[in-house]
């Protein structure tokens, strides 16, 4: 629902949309002529936004159905590259590289390679759609996807023969007369399957090898490639096909079940209804048109992971390597839930509540799969990569739980995470049982840090890693606390009061004089000399991981009002937060980039481009200052969420971050995952409506929102007075009204009910 304004001058009327059209890379007017047809949500997205960033890879112009396993992106050298690396068919992970390529071409045949390069222009992304032309070849490419397949159209002007070639990386193909097969290894005994058909059959086929054209049927091997060969009269080919992770039968069924004909037109118009579909579940109206398109580009992006690779009820499992049935539940998976269970599993919760219940079954399912009964940390296509630290997908059970979850096994769940937590090493991007490391942690209750020159000999930590003890005992310390929940919830009373007791272990690095969490020796003393911005080498990783100490200074999500004690009282904790705002970076952007190019997006040492940050603007509320909550919320997205090619501030993972956007818009956020409680902000639209899964719609008004009418002065909940800066769950889902008086400057007095 995108609300219209009508605005006059002298000499004509517009009308301004709450929204853009996605077609541009540069941020779009949001007022347009009156003959301008009203949006619908989908037309508000911009898949370029945020595709280049200070460092790292922020994210890429995806092309596929809501958390489908068939993506594509185009392919090119660097993120503004020049040139296109052939047409992608299917990248079968986030961030991947695609799995097959497609290269039509009408050149001379002595300048074939495995891929082609091409010069492009008039490229235009859509989620369900992609067109380009192909300038120098003067080929029109226009590309919709389905679930599992997916439908390409090419336009020749020249009058020359066409080719038409597919490449394997790394597998095989066939042509058998009427349609090409073929896989492609990704590692870890996993293939991604190939079933192509072209509408017209070539006039004839051949192999590209050693540069040269070969006739022949069959290509195996590296860059494998077969090559489709058509008269010189051919002005359009139309190529659909399907993927699959079991076979190429079952991707030749995918196809079938999918695409019945080549009617492009009819396919994009299914995708951008199941579009609509996903991204109408929150509607959205009162504010700038780019904050609707940040809005939207930013729910979009949440449906990218993870997917679904169920297949007429059986899937492919990289963690065990067979085929199963999934029983009449789909099997998900490729989800860094390192990133993701901050915001976008309790997005999920909130919005897809069955789609999250199948994801948790997948977890505990692929940890029944592995050698051992541990939850998953970095569940990917070919298997579990145990990325980063700690194992936060004990917070993704917890909060699905006490929000009322039912559609997964529970005590199974719970067994899963307390062996990850207890029998696997705590050390980081290490899939070891427990060692050294953890013993000292279960005796002590921290992770020792090594001192500067000291050489790693633990063996389980992973050779291209440091031990991040920081991280670790912090991460760890909500782990446990997250345990407990579950155990008490499932009546284990002695194991509930066990790691409730190892929740609190960040207290045995708090160092009570400069109030920053401080890596200790095995003797338990604090490292010294230390620097809170600078020490631990690259990404910080000596003591903490990708951020620095101001970061984690704040990692104690589970125990606030701990926290606050332990930094002396509220006011002592809010100058904290102020002077990470505002301290300098230390050293030139270059120097502390090349050291932290994780830690970017800075306000001071705040980073708005990594999720450890993603709650810290929020903990004001806590501390009876709700008001810098919602200044620093609403300065952070006009900061660093913009409709355009740098509008995401670092390494958003899928979703990741961008659902800390979907939130912060709305005006709350989940700064606890398993406790059922949102903490108020600042809400930009003037109207948003949640339809909710059960049927129930919640919806937070706020008539006088604006970029300058931040700040809350009033609040009633279903017509109730609200005092607090947080409600519940219960609140949200049972439907109602949130209603705000917002005002251009502070007051100070609203929101401290319930924080003295």
């Amino acid at each position: 629902m995108i609300a219209t304004k009508t605005i006059k001058n002298k000499t004509s009327t517009f009308i301004c949309y709450a929204g853009i059209a996605a077609a541009s890379i540069a941020g779009l007017s949001g007022c347009s002529n009156t003959d301008e047809p009203k949006r619908s949500p989908v037309d508000y997205v911009n898949p370029y936004m945020g595709n280049i960033s200070h460092l790292l890879v922020p994210t890429y112009p995806t092309i596929h159905l809501p958390n489908s396993f068939l993506r594509v992106y185009p392919e090119r050298i660097d993120f503004t590259g020049d040139r296109l690396r052939g047409l992608p068919l299917v990248v079968t992970s986030h961030r991947g590289s695609s799995a097959f390529n497609l290269s039509p071409f009408q050149r001379d045949v002595a300048e074939l390679r495995p891929v082609m390069s091409y010069s492009y222009d008039q490229e235009e992304i859509k989620p369900y759609s992609y067109s380009v032309y192909l300038d120098e070849e003067q080929i029109e490419v226009a590309f919709a996807p389905s679930h599992q397949s997916a439908l390409y159209q090419l336009d020749f002007e020249q009058d020359k023969p066409a080719f038409i070639m597919v490449n394997s990386g790394n597998g095989s193909l066939k042509w058998d007369g009427k349609a090409l097969s073929g896989h492609q290894s990704i590692g870890n005994h996993t293939n991604v399957y190939l079933y192509l058909e072209p509408e017209l059959a070539p006039t004839g086929t051949s192999i590209l090898a050693k540069g040269q054209l070969v006739i022949g049927t069959a290509a195996e091997g590296r860059n494998a490639c077969v090559v489709l060969q058509y008269p010189a009269e051919t002005k359009q080919l139309r190529l659909k096909y399907g993927i699959s992770f079991i076979d190429a039968e079952q991707a030749k069924k995918n196809l079938q079940r999918e695409i019945a004909d080549y009617d492009l037109a009819s396919l994009k118009e299914a995708g951008k209804k199941k579009w609509n579909e996903a991204l109408g579940k929150i509607e959205v109206s009162g504010a700038t048109a780019n904050d609707a398109a940040v809005f939207y580009t930013s729910l979009y992006r949440t449906f990218e992971r993870p997917v679904s690779i169920s297949e007429d009820g059986r899937y492919f499992s990289a963690f065990d390597g067979t085929v199963h049935d999934d029983n009449g539940i789909p099997f998900y998976t490729d989800d860094w839930v390192w990133d993701s269970y901050r915001a976008h599993h309790p997005l999920n919760v909130l919005i897809d509540t069955q789609k999250e219940e199948h994801i948790l079954h997948s977890f505990v399912t692929m940890a029944s799969q592995m050698e051992h009964f541990w939850l998953p940390t970095f569940p990917e296509i070919n298997g579990d990569s145990r990325r980063m630290n700690s194992n936060h997908g004990v917070a993704t059970l917890l909060d699905a739980h006490v929000k009322g979850l039912k559609g997964f096994d529970l005590e199974k769940a719970y067994e899963a995470a307390k062996l990850a937590i207890t029998e696997k090493t705590l050390a980081p991007w290490s899939g070891a049982p427990a060692g050294e490391l953890d013993r000292f942690y279960k005796e002590h209750g921290y992770i020792p840090a090594l001192k500067d020159g000291e050489q790693e000999n633990i063996p389980e930590v992973n050779g291209f890693e440091r031990r991040q003890p920081v991280a670790v005992t912090l991460g760890t310390s909500y782990d446990t606390w997250c345990l407990a929940q579950l155990a008490k919830a499932l009546g284990k009373d002695d194991e509930y009061e066990f790691f409730l007791k190892q929740s609190v272990n960040y207290r045995n690095l708090f160092h009570p004089e400069t109030h920053f969490f401080h890596p200790k020796d095995a003797e338990g003393a604090f490292i010294e000399p230390f620097d809170y911005v600078f020490s631990g080498g690259q990404g910080a990783r000596g003591y903490y991981g990708e951020n620095n100490a101001w970061v984690y200074r704040w990692d104690v999500q589970h125990n606030i009002p701990d926290l606050i004690q332990l930094m002396g009282g509220k006011e002592a904790f809010v100058k904290n937060l102020d002077d990470m705002f505002n301290q300098p970076l230390g050293k030139s952007k270059s120097e502390f980039y090349a050291q932290l190019p994780d830690h970017t997006g800075n306000v001071g040492q705040f980073s708005m481009a990594n999720e450890p940050s993603l709650h810290i603007p929020y903990l004001y509320n806590y501390a009876g200052q709700p008001w810098k909550t919602q200044k620093r919320i609403r300065i952070l997205l006009k900061q660093w969420f913009r409709n355009d090619l740098m509008g995401v501030p670092g390494d958003e993972d899928g979703g990741g971050m961008s659902s800390f956007v979907v939130f912060s818009k709305l005006g709350f956020y989940p700064v606890t995952p398993g406790s059922p409680i949102y903490s108020i902000g600042s809400p930009v639209f003037k109207h948003a409506r949640i339809n909710l899964p059960n049927g129930k719609v919640f919806e937070v008004i706020a008539p006088d929102a604006s970029e300058i009418n931040k700040y809350i002065q009033g609040a009633k909940l279903n017509g109730k007075v609200l005092d607090t800066p947080w409600f519940s769950h219960d609140d949200l889902t049972n439907g109602g009204t949130l209603e705000f008086e917002m005002g251009d400057k502070p007051n100070r007095s609203w929101g401290i009910a319930g924080t003295n």
